[in-house]
């Protein structure tokens, strides 16, 4: 079995820079060593993890299915190690410590800029880490312990983690301010289905929501293009080519003042409620306790 303390970050650092260029002279010149000295780490890495990493090729060098794979693995050593050295620099500088935070695209969006900053007011010796991501893998981020705490919508199972309110949100209809929905005053979601959608991709709760309350109408939604964001949304819908579904408060004021319509939709599904979880209060540090209390206060 591989003695892992026979590995060093400089060579790691080589092997991937080697991966990506396929040329030892270049990966030598971007490490700032000479050729020699990184031929010479290369090779010791091939006796040490006992696989061939390269196959040399008129060209340069081509990676081995081994040297793909432990390149990957390089990758991830060394980002944990970067990650390593900026905690200590924090820690160095005061900071007390460090929170990971997944939340859904919603509550980035609409929320955590100012409860984040009310946050941090009072607590600037704590280092937030925010990332983005669907509220599915938030809960199993939360689950597999890669982040403390997570922020999701209500209609994604989270059985079990801990919860409390968040926030609360309300979804209108978007569309062109010349489209015949525009003239309503209110809409239910079956006044919406005969015309093109603009969704979210695959995978999002608000599209998993949306789906499921069309399927109580009988008609299905006609999705006619899926993008990643509520811009691209918002982008789509004013270039004409459907009408959509967001948070109202997603929306730009600025685009309904000028181009688009945010409608009402009748309905107790259109009001969202978003959740903020821990796998164990128990278990969080104090820092985290302190922001999973404050997010959970707020609604």
């Amino acid at each position: 079995m591989l003695n892992l303390l026979q590995l060093d970050l400089v060579s790691l650092r080589l092997l991937v820079l080697t991966a990506d260029c396929e040329n030892l002279t270049r990966a030598a010149d971007s490490a700032h060593m000479t050729v020699s000295a990184a031929s010479k780490r290369l090779a010791e890495l091939e006796r040490v993890t006992d696989c061939t990493l390269f196959i040399r090729v008129p060209r340069g060098l081509q990676l081995t299915p081994a040297g793909r794979g432990l390149a990957e693995h390089a990758r991830n050593i060394l980002e944990g190690a970067q990650r390593m050295a900026h905690d200590a620099s924090d820690y160095a500088n005061g900071v007390r410590g460090h929170v990971r935070l997944f939340a859904n695209t919603s509550a980035v969006i609409q929320f955590l800029p100012k409860d984040l900053t009310m946050f941090l007011a009072s607590n600037p010796h704590v280092r937030i880490g925010l990332e983005e991501a669907l509220s599915d893998m938030t809960i199993q981020a939360v689950e597999d312990g890669r982040a403390e705490i997570g922020i999701f919508a209500d209609n994604i199972p989270a059985l079990r983690l801990e919860t409390r309110p968040y926030r609360r949100d309300r979804l209108v209809v978007l569309a062109p301010q010349d489209h015949v929905l525009a003239q309503r005053e209110s809409v239910t979601l079956a006044d919406t289905l005969d015309y093109d959608y603009v969704a979210l991709n695959q995978g999002s709760s608000l599209l998993r929501r949306i789906n499921d309350a069309a399927g109580t109408t009988g008609k299905i939604l006609k999705v006619r293009i899926q993008v990643s964001s509520f811009d691209g949304i918002c982008r789509m819908i004013d270039a004409g080519l459907g009408i959509g579904i967001l948070p109202l408060g997603a929306v730009h004021p600025e685009l309904l003042v000028s181009k688009l319509r945010a409608i009402p939709i009748e309905g107790d599904w259109a009001s969202r409620t978003l959740y903020v979880g821990v796998s164990d209060t128990a278990r969080l540090s104090p820092e985290a306790a302190n922001l999973y209390s404050f997010l959970s206060g707020l609604e």
